[in-house]
């Protein structure tokens, strides 16, 4: 069984859906660790409800992205991480990581990419008043959401959308996704 860790920056709902799947046995996979770059984000408190353990940083406490990203490299190692699972992690990944998890490290973004990259995009697509946005699961490269879709599913943009209500039906979409993704991926790649 793939032994994965999430990596999150704030509430957490993508990382709950991920756990919930893995408790029900929807998600073929083992949450080996939280790693988390916010201290009181209330990521954290799910993971300790679900006993999973968690490594928890500020960047600033370090010298520089190397630096952080080392001592993640090497939780992980302790952890037997085969993957890393990006889940409302706000921070681009560095080459520190990139280099010790190449085509290991998946990200879940709320837009069809290319369209609407980087942060806020469920504000980027109501302010391009487009009838169409969506969810996009994609391998992880240097750049600002630009590595290989894996998956992509479409939400309509209804008359009236507010951004909450285009969130929850966003959040919906990821949930199913990732999970179904995660799957698939941990099946037919052979790390």
């Amino acid at each position: 069984m793939r032994q994965i860790a999430i990596f999150a920056s704030g509430s957490g709902t993508n990382f709950q859906a991920l756990v919930d799947a893995v408790q029900a046995g929807t998600l073929k996979a083992n949450i080996s660790l939280l790693v988390c770059d916010q201290p009181g984000a209330f990521v954290i408190q799910r993971a300790q409800s679900a006993g999973i353990p968690a490594y928890v940083f500020r960047a600033k406490d370090f010298e520089n992205k190397q630096a952080f990203e080392q001592e993640i490299l090497h939780q992980l190692e302790i952890e037997g991480v085969d993957f890393i699972v990006l889940a409302g992690y706000m921070r681009l990944i560095g080459p520190t990581l990139l280099e010790g998890y190449g085509g290991r490290i998946v990200n879940i973004h709320p837009s069809l990419l290319p369209a609407f990259p980087g942060k806020d995009a469920i504000g980027q697509a109501l302010e391009a008043g487009v009838k169409i946005t969506g969810v996009t699961v994609h391998f992880v490269d240097a750049g600002m959401d630009t590595g290989e879709i894996i998956a992509q599913e479409i939400v309509r943009v209804t008359n009236g959308e507010t951004r909450q209500s285009l969130q929850d039906k966003i959040q919906h979409v990821e949930h199913h996704l990732y999970r179904t993704t995660l799957n698939h991926l941990f099946l037919t790649t052979g790390h």
